[in-house]
């Protein structure tokens, strides 16, 4: 009683039902491997985390400016100008605690109810949530498998309409660990609905630097009518410091603080500081190439375990941490056989319907575990298919 429709109609996030339910099976002595979540293994920079204990000591423990520090924010601007060279003004950079907050708050200060956002089919399986809470439409474009999952203007273009706010891109992507061409994104900039102007498109860039074949782009380089979603997690291995930014064109940005201000504040204090450090210290980008390294082996050997025991992989993903892999031939009903997977072997991954319609009949395999544990879920998932 008393509790609002749209927190009773929010649905589950079910990579975390995975994982909480590992997490009891774990607790009741079965020994699990956890390939359901994007969560780095590894520990983060050790550069990064002398700065915050360095910001600790030096007392900068306040509330910050709401837009977050100036050191970062020209720290953020200098990486686009370095990495994309794309003039970035530290204006338009606001810090918030994490991805997520930032993302909930530029679709509140970006639609009406009844505004649509276009959205890939399957697509990281928060995106919907927020544009659905704040009383957006979502308009998913299904992209395909043999085309590398990768969204195709022409089909956009279609789906475009006067409601049309924003075009949401994700490269690389998750759940599909998938690059985005430039060409396509040059296409997807240019698109325009009708006579009522052109989208928005708002490109999130969490998984940038973690890319193992090709290169990754900013969306900065083909168009300014675009924010820039962006943070430190998982490049960094910072999840637990909610450390993000969006952005934004810069008649957006007084909304987006006035909203900060109220909401949150300022992000972290001495996450800032340490983010300064991820950006600007070489040993932390050093650290980096390290971890991307080690990513890239797991990202083949799992590759070739999957292929090798029947399950559907076309294109082989080429950034973040992502493996989708077919299983309808196995089990139609992915979200079953993910769980029966967990209970019988302590293998977590995540079914494929947690992003969306286009995700039926596929699972998602994360490989930010160790190459060791790797071995022994693919050693694992072998004998379960020959059993079944």
């Amino acid at each position: 009683m008393g509790i609002s429709q749209r927190a009773k109609e929010i649905p589950p996030f079910i990579a975390m039902d995975v994982l909480e339910r590992a997490q009891e099976l774990e607790a009741q002595g079965q020994d699990i491997i956890y390939l359901c979540v994007g969560e780095p293994d590894f520990n983060t920079p050790q550069c990064v985390k002398d700065a915050a204990c360095r910001a600790m000591d030096e007392n900068l423990t306040h509330y910050t400016h709401s837009l977050g520090i100036m050191p970062l924010r020209k720290a953020i601007a200098e990486y686009h100008k370095k990495r994309f060279d794309v003039e970035v003004d530290p204006a338009r950079v606001m810090v918030t605690c994490g991805v997520s907050p930032a993302m909930l708050l530029l679709f509140s200060a970006m639609l009406e109810p009844g505004d649509e956002v276009i959205i890939s089919d399957p697509a990281y399986a928060c995106y919907d949530n927020f544009i659905n809470f704040v009383g957006g439409v979502v308009v998913r474009v299904p992209v395909h498998e043999d085309d590398a999952f990768q969204f195709r203007p022409e089909e956009i273009e279609k789906r475009l309409s006067p409601r049309t706010k924003a075009i949401l891109v994700n490269s690389p992507a998750n759940p599909t660990g998938q690059l985005l061409s430039p060409e396509r994104m040059q296409a997807i900039a240019e698109l325009a609905p009708g006579t009522s102007g052109p989208p928005y498109v708002v490109s999130d860039e969490i998984y940038h630097g973690l890319v193992y074949e090709g290169e990754e782009r900013c969306i900065l380089e083909f168009t300014d009518n675009a924010f820039v979603l962006n943070g430190f997690s998982k490049i960094y291995a910072m999840t637990g410091w909610r450390l993000g930014y969006v952005i934004a064109p810069l008649h957006y940005v007084r909304p987006l603080q006035k909203m900060h201000q109220n909401f949150a504040i300022c992000a972290p204090s001495l996450a800032q500081w340490a983010g300064v450090a991820a950006l600007t210290d070489p040993r932390a980008q050093a650290d980096v190439a390290r971890m991307r390294e080690r990513y890239n082996a797991r990202r083949l050997r799992l590759v070739e375990g999957l292929k090798e025991m029947g399950l559907g992989i076309k294109v082989t993903p080429t950034g973040a941490f992502y493996v989708l892999a077919r299983v309808d031939h196995i089990d139609p009903d992915d979200y079953r056989l993910a769980f029966d997977i967990l209970e019988k072997t302590g293998v977590a991954a995540t079914p494929g319907r947690d992003f969306g319609p286009g995700g039926h009949g596929y699972i998602r395999f994360s490989y930010a575990n160790s190459l060791a544990n790797i071995e022994e879920a693919l050693k694992r998932l072998a004998a379960y298919l020959t059993q079944r």
